[in-house]
């Protein structure tokens, strides 16, 4: 994993010793289109519950369509990247180390199921919907965390354990799911440094030929890998990470539009505004003025 780490989020908590945390459901004020969070991964498993509106969040390099009432589960070490689908979106971030599951001696558990589950040994379904166990465990958890009564620490670790005893009983992936997923997360190590090196010079001009030396590999080998690693042509990629750049460029109103084409490495204004059109769903007049 260490060839990831350039896409690696850190994720502190407010106590270590107790390595939960929570961001709160409120509505997110983000246009339709808008990048909910980059491409990113972490050790941590994640729970993305919706309290309202639609997003598209990709674990892997496969989209997920989410509504109201749906979790997405993000796996540890899972790339993930999320767009908001619609303005009254509102949901809850969950983010849990595992290890404050660990059992300090290897019973049952912690051979089973605990470190399966840190390893990636078992991963779970991305997409989980109209589960009303799953769904009240989940709003346990995030009660006990915001009232912080005595004991809630023990009520939290419960919950937890049941949240996990569903997920391994309905939501396990399949055996086939799982190899491809550690056949993706090995063809993401590969890439990782091109992932890396996009991120910091997306104003260039990137050519086919100038990435797939990051990775080491020939040009068709890397189109094809590429292809395959995020669904998408490197053009469609690029632009696709130049759009996102342009997002707080027009929120701040600093630079003319013409200006926040060429901060973001499109040398044709027109093609800036066709594309960041297509991708989403405005002009980035009208992007400007509904984020105002």
């Amino acid at each position: 994993m260490e060839k990831l780490a350039a896409l690696r989020e850190h994720m502190p908590m407010p106590d270590p010793s107790f390595p939960i945390k929570i961001h709160p459901a409120g509505n997110q004020g983000l246009a339709e289109g808008a990048t909910l969070f980059p491409h990113h991964w972490h050790e941590h498993m994640e729970f993305l519950y919706f309290v309202s509106g639609k997003a598209t969040i990709e674990c892997g390099s496969v989209p997920f369509s989410f509504q109201t009432g749906d979790l997405c589960v993000v796996n540890s070490n899972e790339l993930h990247y999320g767009i908001s689908g619609s303005e009254d979106l509102s949901y809850h971030a969950m983010i849990v180390d595992i290890s404050l599951l660990h059992s300090h001696s290897e019973d049952a558990i912690e051979t089973k199921f605990i470190a399966p589950i840190t390893h990636n040994r078992i991963l779970f379904q991305n997409r989980i919907s109209d589960d009303a166990e799953i769904t009240r465990n989940l709003h346990a958890i995030i009660g006990e965390l915001e009232r912080k009564e005595l004991g809630y620490e023990l009520a939290i670790k419960s919950h937890l354990y049941g949240l996990l005893a569903l997920l391994v009983r309905k939501y396990v992936s399949t055996l086939r799911e799982q190899d491809e997923y550690r056949t993706r997360l090995k063809e993401l190590e590969r890439l990782a440094p091109v992932f890396s090196y996009i991120d910091e010079h997306y104003k260039d001009k990137l050519t086919v030929q100038r990435l797939a030396d990051q990775a080491g590999l020939s040009r068709f080998h890397f189109s094809r890998l590429f292809k395959r690693i995020t669904d998408k042509s490197l053009v469609e990629y690029l632009n696709l990470v130049r759009i996102n750049k342009s997002e707080s460029l027009l929120r701040s109103k600093r630079l003319t539009i013409s200006e926040i084409a060429l901060a973001t490495g499109f040398n044709d204004i027109y093609y800036f505004s066709r594309t960041f059109k297509k991708l989403k769903k405005v002009s980035p007049s009208e992007w400007r003025n509904i984020e105002a």
